[in-house]
This record gives structure tokens, sequence and C-alpha cells, in this order.
């Protein structure tokens, strides 16, 4: 009898166990790529989306979701780490840079919890992967070859609307080219209203493809177990939008829908919207969060569903690095109303030259028109130098047209988003400001989070530095002389690029001995800054021989530098040549680099 009853007993708690494992809610995220919410359930009018149209009828619509960076793999590293990438020194388009061991892919904690984790199938990570936090990850990757009853997470990445959907322009398209409303930043020419017509046709193509998935999830008869995710990876896709920190840039649509018997996880009613500020660094915990897994302390976001969903944020922060072969650096806090940048390149123009991205028709009549002199004020801003400071109140001005900063009417908001920011940095220990070709350097050597906490970032003083430099206040240039003389690398980089950005003379002597400088950084810096006060021989001998350095972020910082400087930087091209690879590797950036610069200055 005894042992009856120890059977029994035990059977209770296996099929008690299995229960509760089988009341786990299904994930599943399906991904759009390269676009912002032009949905007719965001109102956009034009669009042909009637798919996610009835899915917002009946899920909860996120006004207010934006990536955390406006291009895809820095994006991705912060869904798939729930950290933001400037902390992890992630943020710089397709590095390897590694993360500490503590820090797991979101799928690993699903996987050891029991869930089936598949990806189908685009990863782009901007780290090291880490594949074991897959069941399947490839283009036939399903949810469909799990164990019966087994819990999923499930990733659909539709890439139909991704920025090379424009490189080759379709002769017949279902979006009328003459009714598309143009944004007033982009001029008014056919091979402009061809790109937005066919951006629209993908969106439509995405939009099938959604439900498709859907009625998959439907068929197999899911739906009622599923919670389910769509949004983009990050805005886009015509030039101005995605890399740029705009709302064209990232802002997101977010749609979530919860079964009924897990209406509960949400404090929003189902077939409504919300006004909660959403970031791509919430998505990890509040994937936790929903499935009953505690939810790690070094994540950065917060869940807003969920057992653990917290309170919303009153701002929301974006980041810019390195795009491919170009360099920039700026920084975002966006609140309900007001949109800050804070650009710490400002002699850097909006508009410089990406391969991938002059592949798109647009991009190159668009220039066009600005060297014939064709367009207006707000136009011809992308082809110039940016300010250290924006601010747009996108309520009045969603397309980000109009600069607030030196508004008096908005001093308070510039002056609370502006300390925000700086708040921000310090808490999330961002160690962007560290020249890639001394950040390379550290990685190779230990993890930059791991760098970031350590005694020595001394990002007060960098942050200082970089403060000075970008501002454009001849009153900082003695202090920048004087600081490139300091012990810390990046300190001495960012004095040589503000007496690069004031073009001070004054700075001639501590820039000569800088070009000496142990750090290629420094040097380059240094070199750019000789040229634009007159010292032109030495300015370029010295960048012709960065092309040579084994840091390909530096041959890429030289390359840059170069570009700007145009025709007199003649007695480099043997050495750009030389860097040239026939089939660039997606990695390849001083190759593509040094292609512009000798196509450009060759001749």
């Amino acid at each position: 009898m005894k042992k009856y009853i120890a059977l029994v007993a035990l059977l209770l708690v296996f099929s008690t166990g299995w229960a509760q494992q089988s009341e786990k809610p299904n994930i599943l995220w399906i991904v759009s790529e390269d676009n912002i919410p032009m949905l007719g359930a965001y109102g956009d009018t034009f669009a042909t989306t009637p798919n996610l149209d009835r899915f917002a009828e009946r899920s909860i619509l996120y006004e207010n979701a934006f990536s955390t960076a406006p291009v895809c793999a820095p994006s991705r590293n912060t869904l798939i780490t729930g950290m933001y990438p400037p902390s992890l020194g992630t943020e710089h388009m397709r590095s390897t840079y590694p993360v500490p061991s503590y820090v797991k892919f979101l799928p690993k904690y699903l996987r050891e919890a029991g869930y089936y984790t598949t990806n189908n199938a685009k990863k782009d990570y901007n780290t090291v992967d880490q594949p074991e936090a897959w069941d399947e990850s490839s283009n036939k990757a399903s949810y469909k070859n799990r164990k019966a009853g087994q819990p999923f997470f499930a990733v659909f990445n539709l890439n139909v609307s991704h920025e090379s959907s424009l490189f080759e322009p379709v002769a017949k398209l279902k979006h009328d080219p003459e009714k598309v409303s143009l944004p007033p930043y982009h001029p008014d020419t056919p091979e402009m209203r061809h790109d937005w017509a066919q951006y629209y046709d993908k969106i439509e193509d995405m939009d099938a493809q959604f439900g498709k998935l859907i009625e998959e999830l439907h068929q197999a008869g899911l739906s009622e177990n599923t919670i389910v995710f769509y949004y983009g990876d990050n805005g886009g896709v015509l030039a101005r939008s995605k890399r740029f920190m705009y709302e064209s840039g990232l802002h997101v649509p977010l749609i979530v829908h919860l079964p009924k018997k897990y209406e509960h996880l949400a404090n929003t009613k189902q077939g409504t919207k919300t006004d909660r500020l959403v970031t791509f660094l919430d998505f990890a915990p509040t994937i936790l969060s929903l499935v009953g897994i505690k939810i790690p302390e070094y994540m950065q976001g917060e869940a807003f569903l969920g057992a653990e969903q917290k309170t919303e944020h009153q701002y929301v922060y974006g980041f810019r690095g390195r795009m491919d072969e170009r360099i920039d650096f700026s920084r975002a806090v966006r609140d309900k109303r007001f949109r800050y940048i804070r650009n710490y390149l400002p002699h850097r123009i909006y508009g410089q030259y990406l391969e991938y991205l002059w592949r798109a028709p647009s991009v190159q009549t668009w220039q066009d028109e600005f060297k014939a002199g064709k367009l207006n004020a707000i136009q011809s801003k992308f082809w110039q130098e940016k300010p250290a400071e924006e601010l747009f109140d996108v309520l009045a001005d969603p397309h980000n047209v109009k600069n607030l900063a030196d508004d008096p009417k908005h001093a308070s908001d510039l002056i609370r988003l502006r300390k925000a920011n700086k708040d921000w940095l310090v808490k999330s220990q961002d160690v962007g400001f560290i020249p890639e070709a001394i950040l390379s350097d550290i990685a190779a050597n230990i993890p930059l989070r791991d760098y970031a906490v350590s005694e020595k970032y001394n990002l007060k003083r960098i942050q200082e530095t970089a403060d000075w430099a970008s501002f454009r206040k001849t009153s900082y240039t003695g202090e920048l002389i004087k600081r490139l003389s300091d012990t810390d690398p990046t300190v001495r980089y960012w004095a040589a690029t503000g007496l690069l950005i004031l073009k001070a003379k004054s700075g001639k002597a501590g820039l000569t001995s800088a070009v000496k400088d142990t750090e290629p950084a420094v040097r380059i810096a240094a070199a750019e800054a000789l040229y634009q006060i007159g010292e032109k021989e030495l300015a370029i001998s010295t960048l012709t021989e960065a092309l040579q350095v084994k840091n390909i972020v530096a041959r890429v910082q030289a390359l840059n530098a170069l570009s700007n400087i145009g025709a007199d930087a003649a007695p480099a091209l043997d050495n750009a040549k030389a860097l040239i690879k026939t089939e660039p590797g997606m990695f390849d950036y001083d190759s593509r680099a040094a292609k512009d610069f000798v196509s450009r200055f060759g001749k």
C-alpha cells in the first residue's frame, strides 16, 4: 500500500511539473528590418499593411518604442544581451569585441528553463557569438521541430524591407511615386519619389510575410498559448533615417499580443494603444519576466510586461558610433515630447559617404542637388557640419528639422536633457568615448565592460575633455593644449580632436609633438588638426604613415581624415591603394574607405 501511495505521489509530481511547463507561454518574435512605424495601425494612410493593422486591433500598440541604435547589429546586441552596447564596448558597427562571461544571450536562459529556442535566421549580434543559445539557427529553423508540449521561443526575421531592397529600382510599382508624401528634408526628385514608393511596396510585402507567420501559428493550434511580439529592428531606410539619431532612425513599431490566458501579465488592455516609453534595453528582461525566470542584475533595462514589470522610464537613450567605414559619435535622450542629441564630433558632416548607403539611387541624387545649389536650408543641412547639441519637439516637429537648442524658450528642457545624458553616461559607464583604435587594443586583453568598471577608466576626465572638444568654445583652447600631455591617451585624443574642431593655431607646438605620440589614434587626430592650421606637409606624411599600422580601425581613422582633406592628400594614394581588396569581406572597412579615397582623389 505504501509503495502504491508513493508511486501515485511521484506521478502527481511529474504530471504537475509537466502541466506547469506546458502552461509556460510560447514567445514568438517577428522582426522586420529597417522600418519606422510606416503602418496603417500607426496612422500612415499611404501604407498597405492589412495584416499588421488587424493584429494591432487585438493587441497592445506601443507608440513610443525605440531601438537603442539606428542600425541593426548594435541594436541586436542590445536585444540579445539586455545591456547598453556603449557600456559593453559593442557600439561600433559589426565589431566583435567580447562581452564578460556572465553576460549570456537571452535564449540561453530560456533554453536552460526547458524552452526550445529557434532563430530564422539573422544573428548579427555585434559580439562573439554564443551558438549554444539556440536549439536551431538557420533559414529552416522552426518551433515546429520541438518536442511535443515543449514551450518555445522563436525568432523570425523579415528582411524584405531591408535597405538593400532599394539598390535595384523595380520597373513596376504598386505605390504611386507621385502620391508619396516626402519628408521636408528630402528633395523632390524622380529617384527620391521612386525609392520611397518602392520602400512602401517592400513594407507591403513584409506585411504579407507577417500574415503568413500568424496564420501558420493559428493552423498549428498555438494562438492561444503564444505571446507574439512584432517590432522593427531599427528605423529606415532612406538616407537620414537608418544610421541617424532622429525619430526616423530610432523610432520603431512595436505591437504585442497576449492571448486571453496571459492578459493578466500586462497592465494595458488588448486592442489599445499606450504611450509608455519602451526601449530595446527592456526586451530581454521583459521576456524573462513573462516566462517566470529571474532577471539577472547585470541587465540594464526594465520589464514592461510580466510578473516583474516596473514603472515606465522617464527617458530612453540612444547612441551612434562608427557606421561601417565612417567614424562618428553621438548620444541621444528621448522623453515623451523631446529628442535631445549630443554630437561629440560635430565637424563631421551628417552625410559622410558610405559605400553601402550610396547604393540607393535617391542618395546620389540628393547629393547632386546639393552640389548644384538647388536645395533649401532644411534639405542642405544633411551635407553640412553638425551642431554640438540638437533639441526637437517631436510632437510639433515629427521630422526633427527645427533645432530648438538655441531657443531661450526651451533652455530649461535643454539643461534637463543634457543632464539626463550625462547622468546616463556615468551610470552605464559608457566606453564609447575611447577611440576605437585604442578600444580594440584593450578588448584584446580584457572585456570592455570589465575595463569600464575598473579604476583604469577615468570617464569623468575623459568626458569633460570631450565636452570641451566638441562645444566649439575658444575659451577651452588653453585647457585642451595642456591635456595634449595627459597620461591617458584617450584624454590626449580628445584634446587633439578639440583643437581640430576649433582650428586652433595656438595649439601648433603641442600638436607637432602629438604626431609622435605612441598611440595611432592620437597621432591621427593631431595630424588632421595640423592640416587645418596650415601645417599640411607634416599632417599628410603622418596620415600616410598611419595607413601602414597594424590596427585596422586606426587605418580607418586615418582614411577618414585623408578623405576630409581631399586632393591635397594625394601623397597617401599609394599606401591607400595597397589596402584595397578585390573582394573585401564584411569587416574590411579599411578597404572600403581606401577605395572611396582613391576613386575620388586618385586622378
